[in-house]
């Protein structure tokens, strides 16, 4: 059982740092959908993904959705990036969902591929070894597998209610539902969200980044079996832990009493 169980984790890998550093001013990155931005100073190991197609209320097409995957097979190699936060250029916008004026114009099979593609970025989001943190004013960032991911969430006769009917939330009701954590009052700049999810991932980037990484895998590995199996998938993971240095540096700060400086190792 634990053979199989390991062959299906997914850790993190080694990592990589990214070529360049921060965002970029140049002409070139300012027309591009997808901005990715390395904060520094007091927030160096925090990255915003920015999404930036004003044209389209920041839909989901082809070139938005596919410069958004490499942006995140980027950052997956970058052990710098502790903290991720998704935000949109577009103000009173957060994602629009998917750009049906685009997809009206491709076939069915081109239909076929892309919401395949979509279920993959989704995927891909959710299961990213850097600790991800969605900033958005309207609750979810729309995308194909909701009839999967919203039962998970909510249980199926809820999940069904709102599929069904297609009903939309405010960020209170969502909040009241559990379809996100905090629902805040908005600003004059229209970016209180942003605030809010940041000062979240200012909380999250003090902690160990291997156990922030490996306690996401136990999570989202755990909640979709038994609890038995769940229990052997976090050994699974504690057991990748023991070993760094991270973990050493964690216990030896408890005992001096002071903060740790983890590096990630």
């Amino acid at each position: 059982m634990l053979r199989v169980l390991t062959s299906t984790l997914r850790f993190p890998r080694p990592w990589r740092p990214l070529e360049t550093r921060g965002c970029s001013s140049n002409a070139g990155a300012a027309g591009r959908e997808i901005q990715v931005c390395a904060l520094a100073g007091p927030d160096q190991g925090i990255a915003e993904i920015l999404m930036n197609r004003p044209s389209a209320r920041n839909a989901l097409g082809n070139v938005f959705v596919s410069q958004l995957l490499e942006a995140l097979a980027q950052l997956q190699e970058d052990r710098q990036v502790r903290v991720l936060i998704f935000r949109s250029g577009v103000k009173g916008v957060f994602c629009a969902g998917a750009d049906l004026k685009e997809r009206e114009q491709m076939s069915e099979a081109e239909v076929g591929l892309f919401v395949q593609r979509l279920r993959g970025l989704m995927t891909e989001i959710a299961s990213s070894a850097v600790m991800g943190l969605i900033e958005t004013t309207r609750g979810l960032l729309p995308g194909a597998g909701g009839t999967q991911r919203l039962p998970r969430c909510l249980g199926v006769a809820l999940a069904k209610e709102l599929i069904f009917t297609g009903r939309r939330l405010s960020g209170t009701q969502a909040q009241a539902l559990g379809l996100v954590n905090h629902a805040v009052a908005q600003n004059e700049e229209g970016n209180a969200a942003y605030h809010r999810a940041r000062a979240l991932a200012q909380e999250i980037l003090p902690q160990a980044p291997i156990a922030v990484r490996l306690s996401k895998v136990a999570i989202d590995r755990g909640i979709e079996v038994d609890i038995a199996s769940g229990m052997a998938i976090e050994g699974i993971c504690y057991a990748q832990n023991i070993p760094t240095r991270d973990r050493l540096e964690g216990m030896a700060a408890f005992r001096e009493k002071r903060l740790p400086r983890f590096v990630g190792e």
